[in-house]
């Protein structure tokens, strides 16, 4: 399985999951880097502290308010090391261009989502 459906997509519903067990989605900005993809957050974000317990994750194609626009497909989310780190930016600054100059480069921490072996 993999992410080639997301190709044209500007936005992403990003899926993390409570301890509980209960689904909490994110509309985010993302790009393909090879197999995976890259999304830029903020280190205290929920997503971040969701990820940190478990790395199951669903993303599907959405718009800039969430609004799911095709099938969830599961993947695997992992946080990046700042070494690892300079090509998702670099990714996320070539898709989104001068978005990214003005918004994107306060993010401080990057997830990485591979497709899920299911």
């Amino acid at each position: 399985m993999s992410f080639d459906n997301l190709g044209g997509e500007r936005f992403i519903s990003l899926v993390t999951f409570r301890r509980s067990g209960d689904r909490v989605a994110t509309p985010v900005w993302f790009a393909h880097e090879g197999e995976r993809i890259v999304i830029g957050t903020f280190a205290n974000s929920g997503k971040v502290k969701r990820l940190r317990h478990t790395e199951k994750v669903e993303i599907a194609p959405c718009n800039f308010r969430g609004l799911v626009r095709g099938s969830y497909v599961s993947g695997i989310g992992a946080l990046l090391e700042p070494s690892s780190a300079d090509g998702a930016s670099e990714a996320l600054a070539d898709k989104y261009g001068w978005q990214w100059d003005m918004f994107g480069r306060k993010l401080d921490i990057y997830i990485s989502v591979t497709p899920a072996g299911d």
